[in-house]
């Protein structure tokens, strides 16, 4: 059989690997969405390194666009088999594609309003004029039609998609619903066993119960987001967070904007502000949750405890509701998120999207990183060419929404929020592999990240073939 690398390949969005076996069964692990803006990106969500109509199987690890995106596009070309994950991401699935679809809708009529005014005015150059209008990459429709063909299965219980390849779903810890994917096949009269980390979550996180090891494989593809990096450690977590919110809240009375995705880090962060309230540390300022797919994303949450951790269904004892105070309010009407904008004095808006590249919280930012009483607090991995990956990196201006804005407000970061293990967590969490693993296959990091893991891996006794494939290319396996 052979594996092919159709994403997320020296990239860290778009998530896809393609499995065929020697009698041609196809299975397709994760199909996410490219999000960024390389140039040499710029066609990837339109176009496929394979047929749709003639994939077997599509296997999800979890719910993040940058792993499920593409679905709906997948189904509108042709793909009419099973979707199969855990029960947790298909009810994330639900909202998020349906959220993502109407983003694709809301930004191809943005586009096509502005390109029919440009054609409309008197002096308009010849690229305007052969400029044509943008189709959606995908609509509601598609993602209704998608939402179909998903079948929920737990954790820990080994399941067939035919008589020769079962499957076996473990907590990855990631966020709420994420698993790692292994696989036993039946060939040629041989079991071959194969692995994929999905994105491996942290040990030590709140919500969530810990990553668990895959089951001893053969082959395995991982993840290498933070493949060079130690995060910070959790333990002063707490204390930074409470300092910065007093800092920028209560002292110099600003807004402390935190753009996080309305899956997992908005709930970890409300839970957290939850604990410092119910411990009477929380300043009495007003928190906004500003994301409808966060509302609805939280609501699941409390449909899921099955993947809850130890420590918040003790915590559920004392207070019944985790993700929930008086001063903290879910904001769902737009006009209501526009009049945040005019609140004085301190408070703190968490909005998506984490990268900063869509969502309200590119509104936010608009109005409020100007001020240099503000701060804005980078809680995750942002792309490089993202608003969020440029922050990070020290810009003093920034464009958004066609004006330039001086960086003025304190740019913070945190990524002991992050919910990608580091590089030790990476090995720990593969430790198991050392005698069986055959190769690795490393995806879903930059180069660079990925480089320093491969050596990494090396240093710490994983004497393995480890590959870094590039987009496209594929393994015998």
């Amino acid at each position: 059989m052979k594996i092919q690398f159709c994403g997320a390949a020296q990239e860290v969005t778009g998530s896809a690997h393609l499995l065929t076996l020697d009698n041609g069964f196809t299975i397709l692990l994760d199909c996410g969405l490219y999000q960024g803006r390389n140039k040499d990106m710029k066609s990837f969500n339109e176009e496929w390194l394979f047929k749709p109509e003639q994939i077997d199987c599509l296997l999800l690890s979890h719910a993040h666009i940058d792993h499920s995106g593409r679905i709906p596009k997948l189904v509108k070309d042709g793909f009419q088999s099973d979707i199969i994950s855990t029960h947790a991401t298909r009810s994330l699935c639900a909202i998020m594609l349906l959220d993502s679809a109407k983003i694709q809708e809301r930004d191809a009529e943005y586009y096509n309003k502005r390109l029919i005014r440009k054609k409309k005015k008197k002096k308009r150059s010849k690229a305007t004029k052969a400029a044509k209008l943008r189709v959606p990459l995908y609509t509601v429709e598609d993602a209704n039609a998608a939402m179909d063909l998903f079948t929920g299965v737990p954790y820990e219980r080994w399941f067939r998609i035919n008589e020769d390849i079962e499957v076996l779903f473990r907590d990855a810890g990631h966020i709420l619903g994420s698993a790692s994917v292994t696989l036993r096949i039946q060939e040629n009269g041989k079991t071959k066993t194969f692995g994929f980390t999905g994105d491996i979550g942290r040990p030590n996180r709140p919500i969530l119960r810990d990553p668990l090891p895959m089951p001893k494989v053969d082959h395995l593809i991982c993840e290498s987001t933070y493949g060079n990096k130690e995060h910070e450690a959790a333990p002063g977590e707490s204390d930074r967070f409470l300092e910065i919110i007093t800092r920028t809240c209560v002292e110099k009375k600003g807004k402390l904007i935190i753009p996080a995705f309305s899956v997992g880090r908005t709930q970890e962060i409300v839970y957290m502000l939850d604990q410092m309230e119910t411990k009477g540390l929380l300043p009495k300022i007003p928190v906004f949750v500003d994301s409808p797919l966060a509302v609805n994303a939280t609501t699941i949450f409390g449909a899921h405890p099955e993947c809850f951790d130890d420590d918040l269904s003790q915590y559920l004892l004392i207070d019944d509701n985790p993700f929930g105070f008086n001063e903290l309010t879910y904001v769902r009407n737009v006009n209501v998120s526009k009049s945040l904008n005019g609140i004085s004095g301190g408070a703190i808006i968490i909005s998506s999207s984490g990268m900063m590249n869509a969502g309200r919280v590119r509104h936010h930012l608009a109005n409020n990183i100007d001020n240099k009483k503000n701060t804005l607090l980078i809680v995750g991995y942002c792309s490089p060419n993202t608003p969020g990956g440029m922050l990070r990196d020290g810009i003093e201006k920034i464009k958004l929404f066609g004006e330039w804005k001086m960086v003025k407000a304190d740019i913070e970061i945190m990524d002991s929020f992050s919910a990608h293990a580091d590089r030790t967590e990476i090995v720990d969490f593969l430790s198991n592999q050392k005698k069986n693993l055959k190769k690795i296959y490393l995806v879903h990091g930059n180069l660079e990240r990925q480089e320093a893991l491969k050596a990494y891996l090396k240093e710490n006794g994983f004497n393995q073939e480890v590959e870094i494939p590039a987009l496209g290319q594929e393994f015998e396996i």
